[in-house]
C-alpha cells in the first residue's frame, strides 16, 4: 500500500501565506474555487508568486510580469532570462546524491531479455553537453532548428535538451509517421540539422526507416548535417544518407565525450521548439512556444497538479505512455524540471499482452503512471487485472487523457489498482492541448474525484463554457450547459506565433476566429456546479485517433491520391464514455467500385501517410460529399448530424451547393441511431 506525501497544493498555499499574505484553502471545493479565480483574475500576482515559488534563476530582472495582457501577444516577464535546459538540471546533484536516476528506459526487446536501463542525472548531463558541443561545432546557432525522427527514447531526450541549451529550436515526429505528414512538418520550418533513425521494433516486428530517412532528407534541401542513431541495428549501412553538401554522423560518437555543460542565457520568449497541430485545411499548424512559458507551465502542472515534487523529498517516478508525436512527450522532459525520475518505454503496450506497461510500471517503481483513455478501455475489456501481474504498490497516481475516460474505466481502475493511506487511488484524468502544450482541466489530490469529471480548471487557466457568439461577437458564459471550451485570459506557454505566419492570420483563424480576443479551444465542455469538468469531444472536425490530432487535409490528400477517388469525406465522432468512430465516405469515379481490394489500399495509403491510428474504422462509397455553394467540404455539419443532430438543424440547404447529398447521409445517420 502507497502513502501520499503532504500535497504539493498544500505547500504552495502555506508559501502564499507566508510570503504573500494571502490565505487559501485548497483542500475544499469552495477553497479552490477561490484560489482558482485569484490566479485568472490577479495574473501578475499569481504567475509571478510560481515564479518566485519554483525560485527560476534568471541573470537579469524582468520589468514586469504581465506587460499586455491581450490574446494573443501578451507579453511575459520582459528583460528575464532563462534557459530550459539549465532549469532541468537544478536539481542534478541533489537528486543524484539522494539514489535517484533521472531516466529509466525499457523497450520491447529489453524487455524480453528482462533488462531496465538507469541513466544517472550526471551522465544525462554529460550526454547532453557532449551532443550540445558537437552540435555547436556543426554550426547551431540560436535560432537555428533541429528536426528529429526519432522514438520514444533517451536519445530524444538527450537530443532535445542539446538543443534547447544551445538557443536552437527543436522538433520532433514519430518515426511511425509516414513522410507525407513528416514533410509537411519540417519542410515549413527548413531544419538544418535532422536526427534520424535506422528504424524500430513494435508489436514483435522490425521497422526498418532508412528508407523513409532517406526520402526525408532528399526532400530536405536546409539540411546541412545529417545524425543517424543506429536504433534497430547497430550494424545499419549509413553511406546512402550522405549527399554532396551534407555531413553524416553517428549519434553514439556525438554524445560519447566529457566536456563542460554551457547553456546559454535567452530572453524568456526565446523560442524553444515547434509543434504541430493539423486543422481541417492547409498544412499542419507550425506552433513556436517558448522557454519560459513552457518552464513555468510545466512547473505549475507538474508539481501543484499532478503532485509530483522534487525527487531528492519523495522520489517520484513518472511515466505517461507516449510516442514522440504526442504533446505527452513533452511532458517527460517536463517533469524533468522538477527533479522528477522519468520512466520511459517504447514499443507496443500490448505485446505480448496488455500487462506490459503494468510490469514496466513496477520494474521501474513509477509512482504516476499516464497513458490514454483507450489504453485503460482497452485492458479492461482484455480482462487484464494489474496488480496480478505485477508489484504496483509504488502507485500513488493514475493520468489520463487523450479522450473521455469512461465511468466504467473510473471503477475498473479504483477496483484493480492500489489503495492508498486506504482510500481509492487517485485518478486524474486531463484535457489540454498540442496548441498551448499545457492543461486546461486537471486533478487535484486535496480534492474529491467524481466518476466522468476532471476535478478542477487549473490554476492560471481562466477556463469558461461559452454559448454561440451573439452579435457583438461575445458568448455567454454556462454553468452545467455544454459550451465552447474557452480561455478569457492568457496564459505565459500560449504560442508566440505560428512559424511563418504573416499578421498573425493562421494563429487568428485558428483560436480567435469566433469570438475575437478569446481563446476558443475546439472542445465541448460543461462545467459542473461543483466545479468539476466534462469533456464531450471536438467540437470541430479535427481528427483526434487516441489523442493524436491530425487534420483533415492530410489524410485528403492520401485517399484523393488513388486514381478511383474523386472526393471524399472524413469525420472522427468522439463519445463521452464510448470509443470513438471515423468514417470515411468516398465518391468514385465512373464504373469504379469500392470493394475489398480498394479499400483495403486505401488504408495502406492512409497508414503511410499518415500513422495506423488514423486508418478509418470504415469506409463507405456515396454519390456526393456535402459542399457549401462556395466549395467547403461540410465535415462539422456531417459530424453533428451523425452524433444525433437532426439534418434541418445542421444543414441550410439553400446554402448547399448540392443539398441532395444530405438525404443518403441523413439516411445513414438513421440507421446508426437505429442499430444503438
Amino acid at each position: 500500500m502507497s502513502t501520499l506525501p503532504e500535497p504539493q497544493i498544500l505547500r504552495f498555499t502555506r508559501w502564499l501565506a507566508e510570503n504573500r499574505g494571502l490565505q487559501f484553502d485548497a483542500t475544499t471545493v469552495e477553497g479552490y474555487d477561490r484560489l482558482w479565480r485569484w490566479s485568472v483574475t490577479e495574473l501578475e500576482a499569481f504567475w509571478g508568486a510560481v515564479w518566485d515559488y519554483f525560485a527560476i534563476e534568471s541573470p537579469t530582472p524582468c520589468a514586469r510580469v504581465l506587460a499586455d495582457a491581450a490574446m494573443p501577444g501578451a507579453r511575459w516577464f520582459e528583460g528575464a532570462q532563462l534557459n530550459y535546459a539549465q532549469q532541468v538540471f537544478r536539481h542534478a546533484d541533489a537528486a543524484h546524491a539522494a539514489g535517484h536516476p533521472a531516466l529509466v528506459f525499457q523497450n520491447e526487446r529489453m524487455r524480453a531479455r528482462g533488462e531496465l536501463q538507469q541513466i544517472s542525472w550526471p551522465e544525462l548531463r554529460r550526454q547532453v553537453a557532449s551532443l550540445a558541443a558537437a552540435l555547436r561545432g556543426m554550426g547551431v546557432q540560436r535560432g537555428d532548428r533541429v528536426c528529429a525522427f526519432l522514438p520514444n527514447t533517451p536519445h530524444a531526450i538527450v537530443a532535445f535538451l542539446a538543443t534547447a541549451s544551445l538557443g536552437a529550436i527543436w522538433s520532433v515526429c514519430s518515426p511511425d509517421m509516414g513522410p507525407l505528414a513528416v514533410l509537411d512538418r519540417f519542410r515549413q520550418i527548413e531544419p538544418k540539422v535532422l536526427i534520424g533513425v535506422d528504424g524500430y521494433v513494435y508489436g514483435g516486428a522490425e521497422h526498418d526507416r532508412l528508407p523513409v530517412l532517406r526520402q526525408l532528407l532528399a526532400e530536405l534541401p536546409s539540411v546541412q548535417h545529417a545524425v543517424l542513431l543506429r536504433y534497430r541495428d547497430e550494424g545499419a549501412d549509413a553511406s546512402a544518407l550522405a549527399a554532396p553538401g551534407r555531413t553524416l554522423h553517428d549519434f553514439a560518437a556525438l554524445t560519447a565525450n566529457d566536456v563542460p555543460f554551457e547553456p546559454e542565457w535567452l530572453p524568456f520568449d526565446h523560442p524553444l521548439w515547434v509543434v504541430y497541430s493539423s486543422g481541417t485545411t492547409g498544412l499542419p499548424k507550425p506552433i513556436v512556444h517558448g522557454h519560459g512559458g513552457i518552464v513555468l507551465e510545466s512547473l505549475k502542472m507538474g508539481t501543484l497538479h499532478n503532485n509530483l515534487g522534487a525527487s531528492v523529498e519523495t522520489g517520484d517516478r513518472y511515466h505517461w505512455y507516449s510516442s514522440t508525436g504526442w504533446i505527452m512527450w513533452n511532458t517527460q522532459p517536463g517533469a524533468l524540471l522538477g527533479g522528477v525520475t522519468v520512466c520511459i518505454y517504447d514499443g507496443n503496450p500490448g505485446t505480448p499482452d496488455l500487462g506490459t506497461l503494468w510490469r514496466f510500471a513496477a520494474d521501474a517503481g513509477a509512482t504516476f503512471f499516464g497513458a490514454g483513455a483507450a489504453y485503460y478501455a482497452s485492458c479492461m475489456k482484455a480482462g487484464i487485472a494489474p496488480m496480478q501481474v505485477a508489484d504496483l504498490s509504488k502507485l500513488r497516481a493514475i493520468g489520463s487523457t487523450g479522450s473521455p475516460l469512461a465511468s466504467d474505466a473510473y471503477h475498473w481502475i479504483w477496483a484493480h489498482l492500489p489503495q492508498m493511506d486506504g482510500q481509492r487511488i487517485w485518478l486524474t484524468p486531463i484535457c489540454g492541448g498540442t496548441d498551448f502544450a499545457g492543461a486546461f482541466l486537471a486533478g487535484l489530490p486535496t480534492l474529491p474525484v467524481v466518476e466522468g469529471e476532471m476535478q478542477c480548471r487549473c490554476l492560471g487557466a481562466a477556463v469558461q463554457a461559452w454559448s454561440e457568439p451573439d452579435a457583438s461577437g461575445r458568448g455567454r458564459e454556462l454553468v452545467d450547459e455544454v459550451g465552447e471550451l474557452v480561455c478569457v485570459q492568457p496564459m505565459p506557454s500560449m504560442p508566440l506565433r505560428f512559424w511563418n505566419d504573416a499578421g498573425n492570420k493562421r494563429y487568428l483563424d485558428s483560436y480567435f476566429d469566433m469570438y475575437p480576443g478569446v481563446w476558443r479551444h475546439g472542445d465541448w465542455l460543461r462545467i459542473t456546479p461543483r466545479g468539476g469538468a466534462i469533456v464531450y469531444g471536438r467540437s470541430d472536425a479535427t481528427i483526434n485517433r487516441h489523442g493524436i490530432r491530425m487534420g483533415t487535409a492530410e489524410l485528403y490528400r492520401a485517399v484523393d491520391a488513388q486514381p478511383e477517388v474523386l472526393d471524399s469525406l472524413v469525420v472522427d465522432l468522439e463519445y463521452l464514455g464510448r470509443e470513438s468512430y471515423m468514417p470515411l465516405f468516398v465518391v468514385l469515379r465512373e464504373g469504379a467500385v469500392l470493394d475489398e481490394a480498394l479499400a483495403g489500399r486505401l488504408k495502406q495509403a492512409i497508414k503511410q501517410a499518415l500513422s495506423a491510428r488514423h486508418v478509418p474504422n470504415e469506409i463507405f462509397q456515396v454519390s456526393a460529399i456535402p459542399r457549401t455553394l462556395s466549395g467547403k467540404k461540410m465535415e462539422l455539419p456531417v459530424k453533428k448530424l451523425l452524433m444525433g443532430t437532426p439534418p434541418e438543424q445542421v444543414f441550410k440547404l439553400d446554402a448547399m451547393a448540392n443539398a441532395d447529398s444530405v438525404e443518403w447521409f441523413a439516411g445513414f445517420a438513421a440507421r446508426r441511431a437505429a442499430a444503438g
